[in-house]
């Protein structure tokens, strides 16, 4: 479990690096914005420094906006995974720091391009370790543990606000290659991990009820268990029905190999749901 989790901390530090890279190296010179809280603050350091005459860099406004939301992630989500956050974010804003601003190309549309790839791997193995970068993230978990609410709403306008204001601070052009970037970023991280925000795990094993003591001792979800029995085998097994949020994914699949190393899992993309989503104590 230790190195486990050392090889998390090592993939949520490079995931930083990389994030790092995105910016330094190929948006902040182009103008070109990413998404998210990082874009956020990367379009404020952008406004406060050229119509405002204030040097503040994108790494330390990046760290400011993620204040609040680390707060109450650790009040409301959970220490493990707000922690694993606050890792993210911490070394993102120092490579941020130590990383010089510079441009290494100027055809805007491979800054666009090759920023977004590089941004959304750092995102996307991120999220596949079970950590986040803070920022929506955060934001995205505590509303699933309050409520079931569309969280792809409130990155369609967070984004949609960056794209705006790209638009009318500097020009239109710019605006369109953030929609570029975005783009690039979220089928980069699709294939990598999963954008879909909830997901089904149909979970057939042998050894129900110790798995569901896991899940339950870790996880606030509901679970459906349906008698099944193996075709070829014949032999008598249960089937664990239950919707997770792509946040929860790592974990699932830590406990089911840890209890049941012989369960066979299959995950879907869930695109809605009705009725209660959490485990009702």
């Amino acid at each position: 479990m230790f190195f486990i989790e050392i090889r998390r901390i090592v993939i949520v530090i490079l995931g930083a690096v990389l994030n790092a890279i995105s910016l330094n190296l190929f948006l902040i010179k182009a103008n070109v914005y990413a998404s998210g809280f990082t874009g956020m603050a990367q379009l404020m350091s952008s406004v406060f420094q050229d119509k405002l005459g204030i040097g503040i860099t994108t790494g330390v406004l990046l760290f400011i906006l993620n204040i609040p939301v680390i707060i109450l992630g650790w009040l409301k989500v959970g220490k493990g995974f707000t922690i694993y956050s606050m890792i993210s974010v911490i070394f993102t804003t120092l490579f941020l720091e130590i990383i010089p601003v510079q441009q290494l190309s100027t055809d805007i549309l491979l800054n666009a391009v090759f920023g977004g790839v590089i941004g959304a791997v750092g995102v996307g193995i991120t999220l596949k370790w079970g950590a986040s970068t803070g920022g929506m993230d955060i934001v995205a978990m505590l509303l699933s543990r309050i409520k079931d609410r569309p969280i792809g709403t409130y990155f369609f306008i967070l984004n949609g606000m960056i794209i705006i204001l790209a638009g009318l601070l500097y020009d239109e052009e710019k605006a369109l290659y953030t929609i570029v970037t975005l783009y690039v970023s979220t089928r980069v991280i699709d294939a990598i991990h999963t954008r879909h925000e909830k997901l089904t795990a149909m979970i057939i094993t042998t050894k129900a009820e110790e798995l569901q003591q896991a899940i339950h001792a870790k996880m606030v979800r509901g679970i459906t268990q349906v008698p099944a029995k193996g075709a070829f085998t014949k032999q008598d097994k249960d089937m664990l029905i239950m919707v997770i949020t792509r946040y929860e994914l790592y974990d699932l699949e830590h406990i089911i190999k840890d209890v049941d190393p012989h369960a066979f899992t299959n995950i879907v993309q869930t695109t809605g749901i009705f009725g209660f989503f959490r485990r009702d104590d």
